[in-house]
């Protein structure tokens, strides 16, 4: 069938990473399509080059994803969705490999620090490379017998890779949340009987306990605020700005009044999506 009209989705990194894994699952229908970087990859769905982007934000184990607090503001690029996948690595080397003879591998350095324990049980050194994915490819050219990557699954399938061993990873609940991104003429409305999560950024006023008072409105409308984040932008250490994410829309009175108080309070308040709350979130990490 031909690609010529097929819908695209963007993401930053190799084919066979994690972010191509997530593209896979949630949007089969769309054509995959890799960046080198995020600012690539944003300037692809900001063109019209590609309807969405899959964009990673944050990890459990890694924390968040900085390049994407400094790139979303201002993009013209909003959020409908967010996607949480769990990390799964897999010990990967060629067919004709088999798990006794490995003695080292490779993978980015992230992903080595979650699978140390793993990797010591089985006596394999560590090597970094620069990606998960760019391990596996370069395995597949080399061939070793005696090497292997740590990688996606989707990158042993891409790579014609055998997957020796799966579940390296040594922290079971290690899962990177994903926000799918379009241009703002491209958003929907959720449809009214679904949760929905509300992304905003601001910045406080120079007045006395500016920020207290700003997050007070939430607190006494009772929003449940999932997540707040402060970054330094353009190095100037006097303009923090603020990330939240909190449950509701904008529309819905709690939180109608809240961001009408936090303006008393903040100024550069740009709201960056509504979208449906993923089921994900009430799920217990412990089952």
């Amino acid at each position: 069938m031909s690609t010529a009209n097929q819908r695209k989705i963007a993401y930053q990194g190799e084919p066979g990473a994690f972010s191509h894994q997530a593209c896979k699952r949630w949007f089969g229908d769309f054509i995959p399509t890799p960046f080198p970087t995020f600012e690539a990859a944003f300037a692809a769905v900001t063109s019209g080059e590609c309807e969405l982007g899959m964009i990673p934000i944050e990890n459990s184990v890694a924390g968040r994803v900085s390049d994407v607090h400094h790139l979303l503001p201002h993009s013209g690029l909003k959020i409908i969705g967010e996607r949480f996948l769990p990390i799964e690595m897999n010990l990967m080397a060629v067919p004709e490999a088999k798990l006794e003879d490995i003695k080292v591998a490779a993978s980015h350095a992230m992903a080595l620090l979650q699978c140390r324990n793993s990797l010591r049980e089985l006596g394999i050194t560590a090597e970094v490379f620069h990606d998960t994915a760019g391990a596996a490819r370069s395995l597949s050219q080399t061939r070793e017998l005696d090497r292997a990557a740590i990688a996606p699954e989707v990158a042993a399938e891409l790579y014609g890779l055998k997957i020796l061993r799966r579940n390296m990873e040594d922290a079971r609940h290690n899962t990177t949340r994903f926000l799918v991104l379009t241009t703002e003429d491209r958003v929907t409305t959720p449809d009214p009987s679904v949760e929905c999560m509300t992304s905003f950024i601001f910045r406080v006023r120079n007045i006395p306990a500016a920020l207290y008072k700003a997050l007070g409105g939430f607190a006494t409308n009772g929003v449940n605020m999932t997540k707040l984040e402060s970054y330094i932008e353009n190095g100037v250490f006097a303009s923090t700005v603020f990330y939240c994410d909190v449950e509701g829309r904008p529309a819905d009175p709690p939180l109608r009044r809240a961001l009408e108080e936090l303006h008393f309070f903040a100024v550069d308040v740009e709201i960056l999506g509504t979208y449906p709350l993923d089921p994900f979130r009430h799920q217990d990490p412990r089952t």
